[in-house]
């Protein structure tokens, strides 16, 4: 069952979709949505994020939220996978909502942390960490290669959980994701990029993204490095002044 707020985020999208709200235009307040969907603010602004996430609305301070002028629905029709926005890491299941995203697991297995990794993470050098290394597809296209370390003690992983998305087991075992540090650089393809898809050849430009991500105690859970291919890879972040 869908969650409520993903429901009005859903009927709220098919109205932009369909033109009763068009591009530039203001959509009703925050309090006239909650007031016809019978729900609550909160759940209505869950709601807008999840659209403004998906670069189909945006807010204005002191005048309400509208629907981007440049907005041009695909209804998921885009063979390629979005990059969660740089000031949204929300993961590549949640960004690309509506797509079919799957993952080949190359590696799940546990060992010592490094002293760095140990570091950043928060943890003793003698508590196991996971090693985690997959490939993304978004509609079946190669999307990312994911190299990801993992305290075992955050929750227990599965190849069946990395298969769909790690995030989403995370949110159902009850852990909230408060926020991450990221680093978006270029580099040159290596052999393993191409090995994975992420290049053709060797040398050639890949998008990059090192981030270390909290938990809403400040916990860090994961240290990953994330390498996307330059033709079908763009980021976005929305800046309000």
């Amino acid at each position: 069952m869908a969650y409520k707020y993903k429901k009005v985020a859903n009927e709220i999208r098919k109205r932009i979709q369909s033109g009763k709200y068009a591009p530039g235009e203001s959509i009703p307040d925050q309090n006239q949505i909650a007031k016809d969907f019978g729900t609550t603010r909160i759940t209505v602004h869950k709601a807008l994020q999840l659209l403004m996430i998906e670069g189909m609305v945006y807010s204005k301070r002191g005048a309400g939220t509208f629907v981007r002028k440049d907005y041009s629905p695909d209804n998921g029709k885009s063979e390629f996978g979005k990059v969660s926005p740089i000031d949204k890491p929300l993961g590549a299941t949640k960004t690309n909502a509506g797509k079919s995203v799957t993952s080949k697991v190359l590696e799940l297995s546990a060992r010592i942390p490094t002293e760095e990794e140990a570091d950043k993470l928060l943890i003793k050098p003698t508590e196991p960490v996971y090693v985690i290394r997959r490939v993304r597809y978004v509609n079946g296209v190669v999307f990312a290669y994911e190299n990801t370390i993992m305290p075992t003690a955050i929750t227990t992983l599965t190849e069946d959980i990395l298969k769909k998305s790690i995030y989403g087991h995370m949110q159902k075992e009850g852990l909230t994701i408060e926020g991450t540090h990221r680093i978006v650089s270029a580099d040159k393809a290596t052999q393993t990029d191409v090995e994975t898809g992420i290049a053709e050849e060797l040398g050639e430009p890949v998008l990059v993204i090192n981030q270390l991500s909290y938990l809403e105690d400040g916990q860090p859970f994961e240290i990953s490095e994330s390498r996307f291919p330059y033709k079908t890879s763009q980021l976005t972040a929305d800046i309000t002044l």
